[in-house]
C-alpha cells in the first residue's frame, strides 16, 4: 500500500451540469466523496492524504463559484474538524492563505493547531497552491539565506531545496490520481511528482468513492517501482542506454 495518496479531485461542475443541478451542488457532492476516501484510506493504512482543492489558477473562475467554493471550505472547517480531532487525523493545509479573508485564515490555523498532536494520519488540503509558487518560494527562501551570510551557496542541492518545500517533513507522494478523465498534473506538487505513480481514471469526483479508491490501489500494487533503477541487478539506468 502506498504510504502517502495525493488526488487531484476533478468534475464536481460536470457531474453536476449532468444532473442539472448548479455548480455548487457538485462542490457539496464532492465533500462526501472526501469523507468516503477519507475512510478507505484509513481502512487501508495510507497515512498521507494530500487533496488538491483550489488551486492558484482556480481564482480565475467566475466569481460566484469562487465565493461558493471558498464558503464550502468554512463551512467544512467549522463542521468537521471536532470529529476529525476525535479520529486523531492531523490537518494540514499548504498554499498563499494571504489572499483568503481574514477569518478563513483563522478557521485554517484552528484547525491545525487544534489537530497538531494527532498521530492516526494526517490530511493535507492544498489551496491557492501552485507546485511552480511552491518551488519558486523554496529558492527565494534559499537566496535569502545565502545573502544573509547563513548559507553557503555551494551547500544550495537537491536536499537543501526540498526541505524548504510545502510537504518537506511529509514523505513523498507514492501515487497521484486525477479524477475526471484529464490526463495531466495541473502544477500539483511538481517537485514531489518526480517518481509518483500516476493513475488517471475518468470518473467524476463525486462518483469517486470506495470502490474505485480501491482499484485505483489495485492497480498501483501490481506496477514495479525502479526509481531509475533496472532489474535484476538493480544498476542505475539513468544515461545507460542499453538499460
Amino acid at each position: 500500500m502506498p504510504r502517502h495518496v495525493a488526488i487531484i479531485m476533478d468534475g464536481n461542475n460536470r457531474w453536476a451540469k449532468r444532473r442539472g443541478l448548479p455548480g455548487p451542488a457538485g462542490h457539496r457532492a464532492g465533500v462526501e466523496a472526501v469523507r468516503s476516501i477519507m475512510r478507505s484510506c484509513r481502512d487501508n493504512g495510507v497515512e498521507v492524504l494530500t487533496l488538491f482543492a483550489f488551486s492558484s489558477e482556480n481564482w480565475g473562475r467566475p466569481r460566484h463559484e469562487v465565493r461558493a467554493l471558498l464558503a464550502l471550505l468554512s463551512r467544512y472547517l467549522r463542521t468537521e474538524v471536532k470529529q476529525l480531532r476525535e479520529d486523531g487525523v492531523r490537518l494540514r493545509f499548504i498554499g498563499e492563505r494571504t489572499r483568503f479573508s481574514v477569518r478563513l485564515q483563522r478557521l485554517m490555523e484552528h484547525a491545525e493547531r487544534s489537530t497538531a498532536a494527532n498521530r492516526e494520519a494526517t490530511v493535507v488540503i492544498a489551496v491557492d497552491y501552485g507546485g511552480q509558487w511552491d518551488i519558486a518560494r523554496a529558492a527565494r527562501r534559499l537566496a535569502e539565506r545565502a545573502v544573509s551570510g547563513e548559507l553557503d551557496p555551494a551547500a544550495i542541492d537537491r536536499s537543501a531545496l526540498a526541505a524548504e518545500l510545502s510537504l518537506a517533513e511529509l514523505p513523498l507522494p507514492d501515487l497521484c490520481i486525477r479524477t475526471g478523465g484529464d490526463a495531466r498534473i495541473s502544477n500539483f506538487l511538481l517537485w514531489h511528482f518526480a517518481y509518483s505513480e500516476l493513475y488517471f481514471t475518468p470518473t467524476l469526483w463525486p462518483d469517486f468513492g470506495e470502490l474505485e479508491f480501491a482499484r485505483a490501489l489495485a492497480d498501483y500494487s501490481r506496477r514495479e517501482r525502479r526509481f531509475g533503477q533496472r532489474e535484476p541487478d538493480g544498476l542505475v539506468a539513468s544515461g545507460d542506454l542499453d538499460a
